[in-house]
């Protein structure tokens, strides 16, 4: 804009020139005609006519120059117009941008700024101007920033540099500075514009980030090692436990007379609670396992149908010591599948304990059916207590049951479910369950006729 100034001055300068001179030239021939007039003799009137003539082609010039005069002035007057109104554009933009703007000399001295970098150091503009930058870098950090301005010198943009910057009140934020560089027209430096944004926000949110995934990462450490110690428990527990079961049903092999009524009663109930203590150990190290991501499948061709009735008859005597019926529903027109035995039978089990645990009067049904020709449904009902519809949502998170109080008087860890959350999950298929309480539950597991055979990963290895 001052170059496009100073284009309009010397075009203004050179028209006013070009007049001056034209003018001259007119008033030099009106005096030649003058004298010429007076030398000749009256009767030269053809002279005298030709003069006139002279002097009013004259005037005619010098109209014309007076018409450019007026039109220069003109586009002048435009120009000087388009040349202010960029300038108050300039101004408003420079004035109002979200960003502060600042501008120095080549030492760092502020000569423009504006509002937004006024509100950051909480003072004036007026009073900004003439102030160097330094001054609002704290003390401990200015031999840094003087070190950086004078590495300016040989750069003519410097991006993202960050830095903390302290306002007139003393309390310092942290800044993202972008430097261009100022140069007048021989190339020399002249100065630097600052454009200056407060990133306080972005740096508080970028630690509590770093303290996010350092939480994490602690988390992760902790799940691990806690899986690990339950690894190990487990497998060490198993031993003793195994022992204990062992020789409590050698003494209850031996014939009647051997042992009294009482101590027979004594035994049994050891061997019964060895056995809970089993379960609950094999459900301990399952879940240890599948967190680590260190159980794998063991696919085979296999029967559907033959698994599900041989476990419901394993169950049975369980349903029948609680006067519950058992039924089995097998509507499958094609029952081999690809499956692991194990893993297929360990869900149905926890299913079906599930609801012979909290069933007092009814029973037990399993339904199998086709879904689709490549995916297969399994619903266990029973007409238990059932599930409050505030619960439904956490009973396959570990550790975690619906009733606590019943949870208690039934026994269990809070583990089944979950494990059976994650093998349904292993072999590619999907668990529901609807309920209401007093009217029973039902759990269904779609999973597909074929599993294909992989090693599973826990989410969280």
């Amino acid at each position: 804009m001052i170059q496009v100034e100073k284009e309009t001055g010397k075009n203004f300068e050179h028209s006013m020139d070009s007049f001056v001179q034209k003018v001259g030239t007119v008033r030099d021939r009106a005096t030649n005609l003058q004298k010429r007039a007076d030398e000749l003799a009256p009767a030269q009137t053809e002279i005298k006519s030709a003069a006139l003539e002279e002097l009013l082609s004259a005037l005619e010039e010098l109209h014309v120059a007076e018409e450019e005069l007026r039109a220069q002035n003109e586009e002048l007057a435009i120009a000087r117009a388009i040349v202010e109104a960029e300038r108050q554009r300039y101004q408003e933009l420079f004035e109002f941008a979200p960003d502060g703007y600042l501008v120095t000399d080549d030492v760092g001295i502020i000569k423009e700024a504006n509002r937004t970098v006024a509100s950051l150091f909480k003072i004036s503009q007026q009073k900004l101007k003439g102030k160097p930058l330094v001054n609002f870098v704290p003390y401990e950090q200015r031999r840094c920033f003087r070190s950086k301005l004078n590495q300016l010198h040989k750069l003519d943009l410097t991006q993202e540099w960050e830095l903390q910057l302290c306002n007139r009140e003393g309390t310092t934020f942290d800044a993202a500075v972008t430097i261009s560089t100022v140069r007048d027209r021989e190339g020399k430096l002249s100065g630097w514009r600052w454009l200056v944004r407060d990133i306080t926000v972005r740096k508080q949110t970028e630690a509590q980030i770093r303290n996010i995934q350092m939480q994490n990462l602690q988390l992760q450490e902790t799940a691990r090692l806690k899986s690990h110690f339950l690894a190990i428990m487990s497998h060490e527990l198993r031993s003793p436990m195994n022992a204990i079961i062992g020789f409590s049903q050698l003494l209850l092999r031996y014939p009647q007379a051997t042992l009294a009524p009482k101590q027979e009663n004594m035994v049994q109930r050891i061997l019964n609670s060895g056995r809970h203590l089993l379960t609950l150990i094999d459900d301990i190290l399952d879940f240890s396992k599948l967190e680590a991501g260190k159980l794998e499948l063991k696919l085979q061709e296999l029967n559907l149908a033959e698994i599900v009735t041989a476990t419901q008859e394993e169950m049975r005597s369980l349903a029948e010591q609680k006067n519950l019926t058992m039924e089995v529903k097998l509507n499958l027109h094609n029952p081999v599948i690809v499956n692991d035995k194990t893993r297929l039978r360990q869900i149905l089990v926890n299913l079906l304990s599930n609801a012979i645990k909290f069933t007092e009067v009814g029973g037990v049904q399993v339904e199998v059916g086709e879904v689709t020709e490549n995916k297969i449904a399994i619903a266990v009902k029973d007409t238990g207590i059932g599930i409050a519809e505030s619960d439904l949502g956490y009973i396959f998170e570990e550790f975690r049951q619906g009733n606590q109080t019943l949870t208690r008087e039934h026994g269990g860890t809070g583990l089944g479910l979950a494990i059976t959350n994650r093998l349904v999950e292993i072999i590619h298929g999907k668990i529901t369950v609807e309920s209401n309480l007093d009217q029973g539950t039902t759990f269904v597991v779609e999973i597909p006729r074929h599993v294909v055979e992989q090693k599973f990963r826990s989410p969280d290895a």
